[in-house]
């Protein structure tokens, strides 16, 4: 049996192929390669270029390939073009995710695994943040993953079909050996916008309101690494094969490093001084934003192993440094 990685080619998707190629699990990808890289994915030997938004293709797809589980990795991520352009997010996300499922359902495929987000929760009730939280997204991005985590729901009951989704707080780091890593144009994460001042791309980091109620004033996020990100994929996928039912698991390190502290991290692995300006707040940035990843630990039997932050930005480093030119591919 195959699992199919929609959004193989990019950031998260292709250390989820990494995993799979080094379990031995026979993996088939379709990527749009608009925002994916095809020297992502170099030993895949599955791939189609597409939408899965193209029912013709994705059924080609199941009808060629023993697929028993999807993994779904390929929507638009840029919170600030969202509310900007949300006829862009919801067709993309919502309307494209829905002819997926429903082929998925056509060719009695029953288990899926969404890449979901941590912004389906606004801004935070408690922190820890816990599944049960309140949600209210506060963008059209999170909105469109909240949407469809709702939908998740009513087609589980309607529908032989098992779904967990991953609510992922701050991906970040690349893997250890360097082969691949983050590469996204427009770059909107803190860490990669950080190395590129070491790397002479600009001359000082921002740091978007410096008087938040924070230790040291500056927003707390919860910052996870991408290889243990694609290992609770598999780890999901196991658990569904194995009869597990249906949910909503959040991924996170469980501990907050506020913008400051990233900098400094930074700046010890990289040996730069890295300035920062400090600008006004961002409208809708929570001051913090840390999960608890304690149902994932019970359920799944996943927990983080790279938790230190300097190691996540070594690894970052390492791709950055060696690659300061991304994949170089667009």
């Amino acid at each position: 049996m195959a699992v199919l990685i929609c959004g193989g080619a990019g950031y998260i998707g292709s250390h989820v192929f990494n995993e799979l190629l080094n379990r031995n699990i026979e993996t088939v990808i379709i990527d749009s390669l608009e925002y994916g890289h095809k020297d992502a994915i170099k030993e895949c030997k599955n791939f189609y270029q597409g939408s899965i938004g193209d029912a013709d293709l994705l059924q080609t797809i199941f009808k060629k390939h023993d697929i028993d589980s999807v993994m779904h990795l390929c929507a638009y991520i840029e919170v600030g073009e969202s509310v900007n352009n949300p006829a862009k997010y919801y067709t993309n996300n919502l309307v494209y995710s829905i002819t997926l499922l429903n082929c998925m359902i056509r060719a009695n495929i029953k288990n899926f695994i969404f890449s979901s987000t941590a912004a389906v929760y606004g801004e935070p009730e408690k922190i820890p943040l816990k599944e049960e939280y309140r949600k209210e997204p506060t963008n059209p991005y999170g909105d469109s993953k909240l949407a469809l985590e709702k939908i998740l729901t009513w087609y589980r009951k309607a529908y032989d079909f098992n779904y967990v989704a991953l609510r992922y707080f701050n991906a970040s780091g690349a893997h250890p050996d360097g082969h691949i890593g983050e590469d996204h144009n427009p770059e909107t994460h803190l860490i990669p916008l950080i190395l590129q001042v070491p790397l002479g791309k600009r001359e000082a980091i921002k740091i978007f309101g410096d008087n938040y109620n924070t230790p040291d004033g500056t927003c707390l996020r919860d910052y996870v690494h991408v290889c243990d990100l694609a290992e609770a994929h598999i780890e999901a996928m196991n658990y569904l094969k194995n009869g597990g039912k249906s949910e909503s698991f959040n991924l996170g390190n469980g501990n907050g490093f506020s913008v400051r502290e990233v900098i400094d991290v930074a700046r010890k692995v990289t040996g730069h001084p890295i300035p920062v300006e400090i600008c006004p707040r961002r409208d809708g940035d929570s001051s913090e934003l840390i999960a608890s990843s304690g149902l994932a630990q019970l359920l799944l039997g996943w927990s983080p192993k790279i938790t230190s932050l300097e190691t996540i930005i070594e690894t970052a480093w390492n791709w950055h440094k060696n690659h300061p030119n991304g994949y170089n591919d667009k």
